[in-house]
Protein backbone atom coordinates (compact mmCIF):
# COMPACT_ATOMS: atom_id res chain seq x y z
CA UNK A 1 0.00 0.00 0.00
CA UNK A 2 1.49 3.33 -1.07
CA UNK A 3 -1.51 5.56 -0.52
CA UNK A 4 -0.15 8.88 0.67
CA UNK A 5 -1.77 10.84 3.48
CA UNK A 6 -1.43 14.58 3.89
CA UNK A 7 -1.61 16.59 7.08
CA UNK A 8 -0.86 20.09 8.29
CA UNK A 9 -3.40 22.24 6.50
CA UNK A 10 -5.21 24.91 8.49
CA UNK A 11 -6.22 28.56 8.57
CA UNK A 12 -3.30 30.98 8.67
CA UNK A 13 -2.90 34.72 8.25
CA UNK A 14 -1.19 36.25 5.24
CA UNK A 15 2.55 36.30 5.71
CA UNK A 16 2.45 33.21 7.88
CA UNK A 17 3.93 29.76 7.38
CA UNK A 18 2.73 26.18 7.28
CA UNK A 19 4.39 22.83 6.84
CA UNK A 20 2.45 20.09 5.11
CA UNK A 21 3.39 16.45 5.46
CA UNK A 22 2.83 13.59 3.06
CA UNK A 23 3.32 10.15 4.55
CA UNK A 24 3.27 6.87 2.66
CA UNK A 25 3.56 3.37 4.03
CA UNK A 26 6.30 2.45 1.58
CA UNK A 27 7.84 3.33 -1.75
CA UNK A 28 7.68 0.94 -4.69
CA UNK A 29 10.06 2.37 -7.21
CA UNK A 30 13.60 3.66 -7.32
CA UNK A 31 12.22 6.60 -9.30
CA UNK A 32 9.52 7.48 -6.84
CA UNK A 33 8.67 11.16 -6.95
CA UNK A 34 6.30 12.96 -4.62
CA UNK A 35 4.41 15.80 -6.18
CA UNK A 36 2.37 18.49 -4.49
CA UNK A 37 -0.63 19.92 -6.29
CA UNK A 38 -3.30 22.36 -5.26
CA UNK A 39 -6.78 23.24 -6.39
CA UNK A 40 -8.68 26.36 -5.46
CA UNK A 41 -12.46 26.66 -5.87
CA UNK A 42 -13.35 27.24 -9.50
CA UNK A 43 -9.80 26.71 -10.68
CA UNK A 44 -7.94 23.84 -12.26
CA UNK A 45 -5.56 21.66 -10.31
CA UNK A 46 -2.06 23.05 -10.55
CA UNK A 47 1.43 21.77 -9.92
CA UNK A 48 3.16 23.22 -6.88
CA UNK A 49 6.38 21.29 -6.30
CA UNK A 50 7.98 17.87 -6.55
CA UNK A 51 10.85 15.97 -5.00
CA UNK A 52 12.49 12.82 -6.33
CA UNK A 53 13.52 10.24 -3.77
CA UNK A 54 16.48 8.71 -5.58
CA UNK A 55 18.42 11.92 -6.30
CA UNK A 56 16.63 14.58 -4.20
CA UNK A 57 15.90 16.62 -7.32
CA UNK A 58 13.28 19.29 -6.72
CA UNK A 59 11.08 21.41 -8.94
CA UNK A 60 8.78 24.34 -8.20
CA UNK A 61 6.04 26.25 -9.90
CA UNK A 62 7.03 29.85 -10.57
CA UNK A 63 4.25 31.08 -8.30
CA UNK A 64 5.81 29.46 -5.23
CA UNK A 65 9.51 29.54 -6.05
CA UNK A 66 11.43 31.24 -3.27
CA UNK A 67 8.58 30.82 -0.79
CA UNK A 68 7.96 27.07 -0.70
CA UNK A 69 10.47 24.32 -0.03
CA UNK A 70 9.87 20.64 -0.72
CA UNK A 71 11.87 17.95 1.05
CA UNK A 72 11.69 14.31 2.09
CA UNK A 73 12.72 12.09 4.97
CA UNK A 74 13.67 8.64 3.72
CA UNK A 75 13.61 7.03 7.15
CA UNK A 76 10.00 8.12 7.65
CA UNK A 77 8.85 7.77 4.02
CA UNK A 78 7.48 11.26 4.42
CA UNK A 79 7.68 14.28 2.16
CA UNK A 80 7.20 17.84 3.35
CA UNK A 81 6.11 21.12 1.86
CA UNK A 82 7.28 24.12 3.84
CA UNK A 83 5.26 27.16 2.84
CA UNK A 84 6.42 30.62 3.88
CA UNK A 85 5.10 34.11 3.24
CA UNK A 86 1.67 32.76 2.39
CA UNK A 87 -0.83 34.93 0.57
CA UNK A 88 -4.60 34.56 0.05
CA UNK A 89 -3.81 33.33 -3.47
CA UNK A 90 -2.29 30.22 -1.87
CA UNK A 91 -5.68 29.20 -0.48
CA UNK A 92 -6.53 25.78 -1.88
CA UNK A 93 -6.80 22.09 -1.16
CA UNK A 94 -3.28 20.72 -1.28
CA UNK A 95 -2.72 17.10 -2.23
CA UNK A 96 0.37 14.98 -2.55
CA UNK A 97 0.74 12.21 -5.07
CA UNK A 98 3.21 9.54 -6.18
CA UNK A 99 4.82 9.32 -9.59
CA UNK A 100 6.59 6.00 -10.15
CA UNK A 101 8.75 7.18 -13.04
CA UNK A 102 10.61 10.28 -14.16
CA UNK A 103 8.27 11.63 -16.81
CA UNK A 104 5.61 14.29 -16.59
CA UNK A 105 6.41 15.41 -13.07
CA UNK A 106 4.43 18.63 -13.52
CA UNK A 107 1.43 16.84 -15.02
CA UNK A 108 -1.05 15.50 -12.47
CA UNK A 109 -2.05 12.77 -14.95
CA UNK A 110 1.36 11.17 -14.50
CA UNK A 111 0.76 10.51 -10.83
CA UNK A 112 -0.62 7.18 -9.71
CA UNK A 113 -1.44 7.40 -6.02
CA UNK A 114 -3.16 10.40 -4.45
CA UNK A 115 -3.88 11.50 -0.94
CA UNK A 116 -7.20 12.92 0.17
CA UNK A 117 -5.92 16.48 0.34
CA UNK A 118 -5.65 19.01 3.13
CA UNK A 119 -7.22 22.46 3.20
CA UNK A 120 -4.98 25.51 3.42
CA UNK A 121 -6.75 28.80 3.95
CA UNK A 122 -4.86 32.08 4.06
CA UNK A 123 -6.73 35.07 5.42
CA UNK A 124 -5.86 38.62 4.46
Amino acid sequence: QVQPAESGGRLVQAGGSLRLSCAASRRTSAFYTTGWFRQAPGKEREFVASVSWNDDNTDYADSVKGRFTVSRDSAKNTAFLQMNNLTPDDTAVYACAANLGRAGLRDYRSYVYWGQGTQVTVSS
